[in-house]
């Protein structure tokens, strides 16, 4: 662990963020722009075979190859100055390394009619992508199959439900885990769909040089092609910059995943609490510093508090990167740098509710217990049943005997007896126990 870290996402946290480095750390952010500036310039020259090959060795970029560029940007190499320019470096670095193969003639067009941002946002694009794919979405996945899988196990278990904090109409534990099931398929599925825009079209966006350069050639068309051939969706229309709306539609939808799950860890912390989901105690852990008998829900709360984090980058990301003075300026560039940030968190939070998952039981007698210290839940079921019979004032009659009062099965049984109903609609009534009064939660957990 990196001790003197100032962020514990590559302190405390980093074995559950280690992942991610390979697509939003410095290092790879300089090989992904190293990759949208070789695959153009495969693309511009139409190289094939051991030309294209010469190029794509430069992806295999390591530790090494990024302290090569970082020297380049700061302090300069050989007989090129400090450029104090990030992506100035980059081109440098790569005419320096095909200067020394048979592309040597080729240089001058590397990064050829480009702005900075044409190869920038193909890589945060690139980035993005990767990431989501190889990272993101795996962990996403994982965490709803073992929601739903407790889903499965559990449809049948009933417990007593609450509105406003108060005791309501019974479920099963197996329908309140499915919900969140579904509603984290919903995002997953937009997330798995999502189109990521880049564009590449020069300074201002008219492809100036390009056409200056090479008038006849048609480059809306190759831009199209090109980006296409990137698994990207092409953005035609951008001032320098390509304006990061797809970037934010997806980190919108990665808000709601991450609001989604801080209302599970806020209900199942509340199940804890309650006695109906019990934790594994392991061996060596220390719950309370005073307390010895504490098994603390930490890996909620923690798992809470990144997704909290991650939203409000998040959040920020969709106020700040839609918009830009004119053009273009900088404060995009380095707010982009964070992107990894957001992510981490969310990592984070995703890996601590996971284990959290490994250590519950749900206390299915504590909870029967507590569901029938509440029998007033059935006057939903009886009025309901009284009013389909055509019985006088039926709601009317249930809300007096149990509002705000603590009531007893017998209690109901004595109602029932009393009313002016068949026999058949009085052993109907006395079926019911707020045990089996849970409708088609049982149904609705496992479809």
């Amino acid at each position: 662990m990196p001790l003197n870290s100032i962020s514990p996402i590559d302190g405390r946290y980093e074995k559950y963020t280690a992942d991610l480095a390979p697509y939003f750390s410095e290092a790879a952010s300089m090989k992904y722009k190293i990759i949208a500036e070789g695959e153009y310039l495969i693309a511009l020259k139409k190289l094939s075979g051991k030309d294209s090959k010469l190029i794509r060795n430069l992806y295999n970029f390591n530790a090494k190859d990024a302290e090569l560029v970082s020297q380049i940007e700061l302090k300069g190499y050989k007989n090129i100055k400090a450029t104090n320019h990030d992506f100035k470096a980059i081109e440098y670095y790569i005419k320096e390394k095909l200067g020394q193969t048979s592309l040597k003639d080729v240089l001058e067009f590397v990064h050829f009619g480009l702005t900075s941002e044409d190869a920038s946002n193909i890589a945060y694009a690139l980035m993005l992508r990767d990431g989501i794919k190889h990272v993101y979405l795996p962990q996403l996945e994982d965490l709803i199959n073992k929601i739903n899988k407790l889903a499965t196990e559990n449809k049948n278990v009933p417990m007593l439900a609450r509105t406003h904090g108060q005791p309501a109409s019974p479920t099963t534990f197996g329908k309140e885990f499915k919900i969140f099931t579904e509603r984290l398929k919903r995002q997953l599925k937009q997330i798995q769909s999502h189109k990521i825009q880049a564009k590449l079209n020069g300074a201002t966006g008219n492809y100036n040089a390009l056409v200056a350069a090479y008038p006849k050639i048609d480059w809306i068309k190759f831009s199209q092609k090109f980006i296409k051939s990137l698994g990207l969706e092409p953005n035609l229309y951008t001032t320098q910059i390509e304006p990061h709306d797809s970037y934010v539609e997806l980190f919108d939808t990665m808000k709601r995943v991450n609001s989604v799950l801080i209302g599970f860890n806020q209900d199942i912390w509340r199940y804890i609490s309650d006695g109906w989901i019990g934790q594994k105690a392991i061996e060596g852990e220390i719950g309370s510093s005073t307390m010895p008998h504490k098994i603390n829900p930490w890996f909620l709360e923690n798992s809470e508090g990144n997704f909290g984090m991650a939203n409000a980058v998040l959040e920020f990301f969709g106020r700040k990167l839609p918009v830009s003075r004119l053009q273009r300026d900088l404060s995009d560039s380095t707010v982009l740098r964070n992107i990894g940030t957001a992510f981490a968190h969310s990592i984070i939070g995703f890996k601590y509710l996971n284990t959290q998952l490994g250590r519950m039981v749900v206390n299915k007698e504590k909870a029967l217990e507590d569901l029938n210290k509440h029998p007033e839940v059935i006057a939903e079921a009886i009025q309901t049943i009284l009013r389909r019979e055509g019985a006088e004032m039926p709601y009317e009659k249930l809300k007096a005997l149990t509002r705000g009062r603590e009531v007893r099965m017998q209690d109901l049984k004595n109602f029932i007896d009393s009313l002016p109903v068949s026999e058949k609609v009085k052993k109907e009534l006395h079926k019911i126990t707020p045990e089996n009064y849970i409708g088609l939660a049982s149904k609705l957990a496992q479809l």
